[in-house]
C-alpha cells in the first residue's frame, strides 16, 4: 500500500488523500495536444487510489488503449487550505516529488467526443506513480525547479516551474477556492510538452532537480 516517504525512505507521518491535478498548464503542451488556452486553470481530480511508489515497476493497463506520460511537479501539503492565499501556501507545503499523470488516451478521447467526464481515463488505480518527497526548504525558489523525465534513455519531457502558465502557490490557491486540501492532499502542477505513449519494458529516468528515480514498465 502507498504510503508517502522522504527521500530517505523514511515513511511521512500524513495521510494519504486526494490528488487535485491541473490541464493546461504549458503552453508547450498544450500547442501539442491542439488545445485552446484557457484563462484559468482546468482542475481535476485523482482518488487516493491513483498513488503509487514510482520506485516499483509501474504495471499500466493492457486492456483499454494507449497509456500516456505527462511528467509532473507534486507538492504535498502539510496542513488544511481554503480559501489560502498564496503566503499561506507557502507555509503549508511540506515537500515536492516528481511524478507521472498516466492518461488512458483512448478512453479520454472517447469520453469527450461523447461529452462525458472522463474520470476513468485519468484516475484509475495506480495512475500516479510518484516519487519520495524532497523537504520543502530545500527548494526555496518554487520559480526554478527543474524536472525531466526520459524512456530508454531519450528525452522525453523536460521542464522547469517558471514556465507555468500559473504558477505554484497560485495555482493551489486558487484551487483552495473550489476544494479544501487537507493534510497529506498532493497536487500536480501540469506537464509541459513531449507526452507520448509508454509501452511494456520501457525504462524511465525521472529528475526533480539532483534527485533521481528510475523505474520500468512491466
Amino acid at each position: 500500500m502507498y504510503q508517502h516517504r522522504d527521500i530517505k525512505g523514511s515513511t511521512l507521518d500524513l495521510p494519504v488523500n486526494k490528488v487535485v491535478c491541473v490541464g493546461r498548464n504549458y503552453v508547450g503542451h498544450i500547442k501539442e495536444m491542439n488545445n485552446p488556452i484557457i484563462q484559468e486553470p482546468l482542475l481535476f481530480l485523482k482518488p487516493n487510489t491513483a498513488l503509487c511508489p514510482l520506485n516499483k515497476p509501474l504495471d499500466i493497463p493492457k486492456k483499454w488503449g494507449r497509456v500516456d506520460h505527462e511528467l509532473e511537479i507534486a507538492v504535498l501539503i502539510g496542513s488544511t487550505l481554503s480559501n489560502a492565499s498564496p503566503g499561506q501556501v507557502k507555509n503549508a507545503v511540506v515537500g515536492f516529488a516528481v511524478a507521472l499523470d498516466l492518461t488512458l488516451r483512448d478512453m479520454q478521447q472517447e469520453c469527450k467526443e461523447k461529452g462525458w467526464p472522463w474520470a476513468k481515463a485519468k484516475g484509475f488505480d495506480n495512475s500516479c506513480p510518484i516519487s519520495h518527497f524532497i523537504p520543502a526548504a530545500q527548494c526555496p525558489d518554487w520559480d526554478k525547479i527543474r524536472f525531466s523525465l526520459s524512456v530508454n534513455g531519450e528525452l522525453r519531457q523536460k521542464g522547469k516551474s517558471a514556465q507555468m502558465m500559473t504558477p505554484i502557490a497560485q495555482l493551489i490557491s486558487y484551487a483552495s477556492r473550489f476544494f479544501t486540501l487537507q493534510k497529506g492532499d498532493v497536487v500536480l502542477t501540469g506537464t509541459p510538452q513531449g507526452v507520448a505513449s509508454l509501452q511494456e519494458g520501457d525504462r524511465l529516468e525521472l529528475m526533480l532537480e539532483d534527485y533521481r528515480v528510475n523505474t520500468v514498465v512491466i
